[in-house]
């Protein structure tokens, strides 16, 4: 009987300081043993293949082969020289570590769990541009909770009732307000016309509020157009722009930084779930959020443990230290990493949110974080002002060390929003 061909699994193998580290969740197909099968995925995601090639085994192809080093369960460590990777090609890096085996016959299920990178793949990455420190610079707010809003209805408003509806919203107390991740170029809403008008009403309000106001335009597009509008928006004097970053990839995120425009970079994932809300198959949440901080997102969707969309409290607080921490420590489900001069990433929790979520938010997640509310605000029995001042309030009712319930009794917007909520 021919002996079981593992080369590619090396328990005994200690990783470099210069290879990339994988970690997957595996089950392997039925009737094939697990080494077998992370032998054949470490295999088809470097230099293997799957039956004997005249040059697979020469000296010089051996030496840059992946290396299983860890089994503990259904948890799998990958060593991949880093030699194996085009280092500043984000696509090319993915390709390998995320790609053919996901299909493999080999597994039942396979999941990428967590990325660790070494040094010189760091190196060739920017990282963002202003990161934690950078954005509330901009914004000129230091201690608590970024207060955001993205309009609402998502789609169907004329420019005038946008631009009117986030006036409103920065008017009763929201920093920032966003597009929709749906929301681009339409012919009811045209990309140019909206920048400009909104623009217009953050200026407006600024002056009226004495605080600091951003607009997060939409420039999601094919990447010849992104660009030309992410410039129109730096030309306007914007702060920011958003990009989806999955549905838009990981090259036209790259292509985005490297334009090294002035503005911060907030990074919607619409799409994610499509491959991290299986716990067995797939990629996970913590993957999309390594890459997006090691090309340069200046803050990134992570999720909320409450409101309407799906997400464990437990892992996004560990998303959120994945990127906002320089050295983040190994668990089950996550890779040591020291992510040298790539500078930390706001996290933004998004989805269902009113003000009666804010103090689980900050309890669980820290007051490094943007809180945005759509419905949550434009909802309020009262119109957008009155929520935003709401959402507000909430805030501060948190950051005094005070119950909602409490400091409610002396600001109508919150009491009202309370009771409507049924908190």
């Amino acid at each position: 009987m021919k002996k079981e061909d593992l080369r590619f699994v090396d328990l005994k193998y200690k990783p470099s300081a210069k290879d990339l580290i994988c970690l997957f969740k595996v089950k392997p197909a039925k009737g094939i043993s697990m080494k077998k099968a992370v032998n054949t995925v470490a295999l088809e995601s470097s230099v293997g293949t799957w039956t004997d090639v005249e040059f697979g085994k020469k000296d010089y192809v051996e030496k840059i082969k992946a290396r299983v080093f860890s089994i503990k369960g259904n948890f799998v460590k990958i060593a991949y020289p880093q030699e194996l990777f085009e280092y500043d090609n984000v696509p090319n890096i993915l390709s390998s570590i995320a790609g053919n085996i996901l299909g493999m016959k080999a597994v039942s299920s396979i999941r990428l769990e967590d990325v660790s990178f070494p040094k010189k793949i760091l190196r060739s990455f920017k990282g963002p541009k202003y990161g934690i420190n950078g954005v509330r610079k901009i914004m000129k707010i230091q201690k608590r909770p970024l207060v955001g809003t993205i309009i609402k209805p998502k789609l169907g408003l004329n420019t005038k009732h946008h631009a009117q509806s986030a006036y409103e919203s920065w008017l009763g107390g929201c920093d920032i307000v966003k597009d929709d991740e749906n929301l681009s170029s339409q012919k009811f809403n045209r990309f140019e016309k909206r920048l400009a008008k909104t623009l217009e009403m953050a200026d407006k309000a600024e002056s009226e509020t004495g605080e600091r106001k951003a607009y997060l335009a939409n420039v999601t597009a094919e990447t010849k157009e992104m660009i030309k509008r992410a410039q129109l928006v730096e030309n306007m004097g914007g702060k920011y722009i958003m990009i989806d970053i999955i549905t838009s990839g990981w090259a036209a995120l790259q292509t985005l930084v490297e334009a090294d425009f002035k503005m911060a970079i907030h990074a919607h994932r619409a799409m994610h779930a499509a491959f991290t809300r299986s716990r067995e198959q797939g990629v996970s949440m913590m993957v999309v959020a390594d890459f997006a901080r090691l090309i340069g997102v200046d803050q990134i969707h992570i999720g909320t443990g409450i409101g309407k969309l799906e997400g464990k409290i437990k892992d996004i607080k560990e998303l959120k230290e994945d990127i906002e921490k320089h050295k983040v420590k190994a668990t089950k489900l996550r890779l040591e990493q020291n992510w040298g001069k790539i500078k930390p990433v706001l996290g933004v929790s998004s989805g269902g949110l009113h003000p009666g979520h804010v103090p689980f938010l900050v309890r669980h997640l820290g007051k490094n974080l943007v809180i945005q509310a759509g419905g949550g605000i434009h909802g309020h029995p009262d119109g957008t002002v009155a929520g935003a001042r709401a959402m507000r309030q909430a805030v501060d009712a948190v950051m005094k060390r005070r119950s909602l319930k409490d400091y409610s009794k002396t600001h109508e917007e919150l009491r009202k929003a309370l009771r409507y909520w049924k908190v």
